[in-house]
């Protein structure tokens, strides 16, 4: 038995020793005079590619291979900066390794000095492709809204039309609006049972300007965490605080929504994206501070359409004009709320 056992430790450390030598190596290097990087791997040199626009919201968890690689296509092999205010390089090798990339580099913008230095800025602007990582999304607000990293992040997306991604928090800011979660991360029975609670904040165009999504506001880990309340309370306030046409898109982990460059999107990953739409007419019928939410509206409240995400993408639905006549390979529902309850 014995023997048996030391065979079979000598299998696995020699198995272990296979896999390290055939490993992809990090390469990432660090360079002086470049602010808030964390190394970069591929070529220093910079390159200039035909890029398309693309937006990818991606629901936490896992990351989604293939809509890395959708952005890379979409990136024309260009250079690759990822954003984050806390964490690692990680993503260098990761990104490197999944299709044709001149380089990535990860920047962490962890203060307002940071955001504002010009350096920093530039590489931004420079980059064929941008991602933004998790993390928590009050510390992107707090480090980068109002500076010269927030204007480069709406260049890329307004002016130079490359591929722009981010996921759970870093997708959290991609709506035009978006809850913060600056005091406390909240939760779907905290929302329903009072709309108007400390924790509820929510802000309006001031940060991210990404085409197409000015009247959106995302939700991540959707599924898994249960989040499907909070964001039918953030619909309701923002519908009736904002008076706007507010439409939301909920990703589930390793699953996320890719927007091309007309507005056309489809869902690749393992779980489901979900795209609410509230009729203007039919407001809650109680929303007030410190009482449940209702949202009944005859069982019709918001009208939903799920899709199952696939590795290689599945179904199609219009962020351009949200015409439902385009919805594809997916299903509707509808959801309402009743004294606090959500109903599907």
């Amino acid at each position: 038995m014995l023997k048996r056992l030391q065979n079979l430790l000598l299998i696995l450390l020699l198995s272990a020793s296979w896999l390290t030598s055939y490993a992809t190596p990090d390469t990432t290097k660090l360079y002086r005079n470049r602010p808030a990087s964390l190394g970069i791997i591929g070529d220093t040199a910079d390159v200039k590619t035909p890029t398309k626009l693309g937006l990818v919201m991606m629901g936490g968890g896992k990351d989604v291979d293939g809509a890395f690689k959708w952005m890379l296509n979409q990136s024309g092999g260009g250079d690759v900066v990822v954003i984050r205010a806390s964490g690692t390089a990680a993503y260098n090798p990761y990104i490197y390794e999944l299709g044709k990339v001149n380089s990535v580099e990860t920047l962490k913008i962890d203060s307002r000095e940071l955001a504002n230095n010009d350096t920093v800025a530039n590489i931004i602007r420079n980059a064929e492709m941008l991602f933004i990582a998790g993390g928590d999304q009050s510390n992107y607000m707090k480090y980068w809204r109002g500076t010269k990293t927030m204007d480069a992040i709406n260049y890329l997306l307004n002016k130079k039309h490359v591929p722009v991604g981010g996921t759970s928090a870093g997708c959290a800011i991609l709506g035009g609006f978006y809850y913060s979660g600056e005091i406390a991360s909240l939760t779907a029975d905290t929302a329903l049972a009072n709309p108007y609670h400390s924790l509820v904040k929510l802000y309006n165009n001031d940060f991210v300007h990404a085409p197409y999504l000015q009247n959106v506001i995302t939700d991540q880990h959707y599924v898994t965490r249960s989040r499907q309340g909070r964001h039918v309370v953030f619909l309701a306030r923002i519908a009736t605080d904002h008076h706007a046409d507010i439409k939301g898109i909920a990703v589930d982990e390793r699953t996320a929504v890719c927007m091309d460059e007309k507005g056309q999107a489809m869902v690749i990953g393992s779980s489901k994206a979900y795209f609410l739409l509230p009729d203007a007419n039919k407001a809650p019928e109680t929303l007030a501070p410190g009482k449940p939410l209702t949202w009944n509206q005859n069982q019709q409240a918001i009208k939903v359409y799920e899709i199952q995400a696939t590795p290689d993408g599945a179904g199609h639905f219009d962020l351009k004009k949200f015409d439902l006549s385009k919805a594809t390979g997916g299903n509707w529902q509808w959801w309402w709320v009743q004294d606090g309850v959500l109903r599907m």
